[in-house]
């Protein structure tokens, strides 16, 4: 990437296809500093420079490999390179060699001032199936994007979701293991299916195969059918049998992935995804009623228009907020969710609520003097970091900046492949 710091090229009032764009540049010119010689990412601070205190994470590699491997396809410079060094880093240093499968984190294991170690250092061994879906992601975006070494990555990281945690009688994914396979955590979990259904839909969109289709529209499908039971508030916590636990981590609401009571967020992702999954499978509208329920549920319980706007991360099971703070990936999803509701609907309501949100992210989450988006901010909509210190992640905001210059697919990195070289 540049080595300078881009500056916005307009404000999002006057041209809102350009501020988008400019986001982008800025979101990879930021991440790409989180990337080490050896290809694991490091957590980022507020300033865009690794804390070597904190570990490198599976799932933050992963999204640093999928987020650079679309860019590559789009023409962003240095993308490609970027990309292929993530991918190693989940190839070489977050793999587990013993017991296979990845680590959920290793270290920190470098010495101050000294990037280039990857010694093993600390490792947090358990197996999650959400990190696994992210090395799916990550893999099956760089073999769309023609990335060296991705297929076979892809190849063993489905093997490894399929064989470890995905339940035929449920069509369902169990959430954690112990390191060596040998425990199965009772917990049961939307949040690492909902990025299950993303990662297989790029693996259909990379390999052809349908199963992986199946199992994502099964999926949709499922938790489609819990939501409409609970006034679209989608039930995120199970027992071993599937049964909801609405009072799991009542003691946690600022828990970062499994909070107690409803995510809005989660409600805007989902309504993303089951349009994709429709055009994955080629059935418009079947699964639309239940994307606007989603989107207008989160949007009622989440926006919080008398606080200066934002959307609070958790309400309870009748909409009251439960943890009001802002969170950066759930104005990205609105944003998202939007758009793709716009295009398949031709409501003109979606766009006019896009416009809205991107100006409170420019106005409240873009950092315009260090770059990126401030990852949380206070119900004041001031930047605090609690439950999230720093900027680790680039994901939802790139993804979300990007996605309504791209057609529609099942897959991010299938739409970059389809609008071809767009930047740079």
């Amino acid at each position: 990437m540049t080595s300078e710091h881009p500056t916005p090229a307009t404000d999002v009032g006057t041209d809102l296809d350009a501020w988008r764009r400019a986001q982008l540049a800025d979101l990879l010119h930021f991440g790409g500093a989180s990337l080490r010689a050896d290809g694991a990412a490091q957590w980022l601070d507020d300033a865009g420079q690794p804390d070597r205190g904190q570990p490198v994470h599976t799932w933050i590699t992963s999204r640093m490999a999928h987020v650079y491997a679309f860019a590559s396809l789009l023409g962003a410079p240095g993308a490609g390179e970027l990309a292929d060094r993530a991918l190693h880093g989940l190839r070489a240093v977050l793999v587990d060699a013993t017991y296979g499968g990845w680590v959920a984190s290793r270290g920190p294991a470098a010495r101050p001032g000294d990037v280039d170690r990857s010694e093993e250092g600390p490792v947090d061994g358990t197996k999650s199936a959400y990190a696994h879906a992210f090395v799916v992601l990550a893999a099956a975006s760089g073999t769309i994007a023609g990335r060296d070494g991705a297929r076979e990555l892809l190849d063993a990281a489905l093997a490894v979701l399929d064989e470890r945690f995905w339940e035929p009688g449920e069509n369902l994914h169990v959430d954690e293991w112990s390191r060596d396979w040998s425990a199965l955590d009772e917990y049961r979990g939307v949040n690492a299916n909902m990025h299950s259904v993303e990662a297989l839909l790029a693996a259909h969109d990379a390999t052809g195969d349908a199963r992986w289709l199946d199992r994502a529209a099964s999926i949709a499908d499922r938790v489609i059918g819990w939501a409409a039971t609970n006034d679209w508030r989608i039930p995120e916590h199970f027992d071993t049998s599937w049964n909801p636990l609405p009072e799991f981590n009542a003691d946690r609401p600022r828990d970062p992935f499994k909070p107690y009571g409803s995510t809005p967020g989660h409600g805007l992702e989902w309504a993303r995804l089951l349009l994709q999954v429709d055009v994955a499978a080629g059935t418009p509208g079947a699964r639309t009623d239940a994307a606007v329920a989603l989107f207008d549920r989160a949007v009622a319980d989440g926006w919080d228009g008398e606080h200066g706007g934002g959307f609070v991360y958790t309400v309870d099971w009748s909409g009251a907020p439960v943890e009001p703070r802002r969170y950066h990936w759930v104005a990205a999803e609105a944003a998202a969710a939007a758009d793709v509701l716009g295009r398949v609907t031709g409501e003109e309501r979606y766009a006019e609520l896009a416009a809205g949100w991107w100006a409170w992210i420019d106005a409240n989450l873009v950092d315009h003097e260090r770059g990126s988006w401030h990852h949380e901010l206070d119900t004041a909509n001031r930047p605090d970091g609690v439950t999230w210190v720093g900027k680790p992640d680039v994901y939802h905001a790139a993804q979300a900046v990007i996605l309504p210059d791209l057609p529609l697919t099942g897959s991010l990195a299938a739409s970059a492949k389809a609008a071809g070289r767009i930047l740079g």
